[in-house]
C-alpha cells in the first residue's frame, strides 16, 4: 500500500491530520482511539516528521510501498 493510500485510509478512520509527538505515542494513540494499524500510523507519523515528501526509494518503483509522486496530497480525498 502506498504512503498516500495509508494516509487516505487514516483520514477516513480518524477524521484527523494529527498531533506532533514521538512515533510510538502516535502509533499507540491511533491504535487505541481509531483501530489504526502500524503501517497506517507510521505513514501519518512520516508526514508529521518529514512533511508531504515520500522517500525517493518508494517513487516510481514496483512493489507494495510504491508511490507515483514524491509529494503526498494532504488536502483530503474529497478535494481530488
Amino acid at each position: 500500500m502506498s504512503s498516500q493510500a495509508y494516509l487516505d485510509a487514516l483520514e477516513a478512520k480518524s477524521g484527523r491530520t494529527g498531533p506532533t509527538t514521538r512515533a510510538g505515542e502516535v502509533v499507540g494513540w491511533l491504535a487505541a482511539d481509531y483501530g489504526v494499524g502500524r503501517g497506517h500510523a507510521m505513514a501519518f507519523y512520516g508526514v508529521l516528521k518529514n512533511g508531504p515528501t515520500v522517500p525517493e526509494k518508494h517513487v516510481g518503483v514496483s512493489g507494495t510501498h510504491r508511490d507515483e509522486s514524491p509529494t503526498l496530497r494532504l488536502d483530503g480525498v474529497s478535494h481530488r
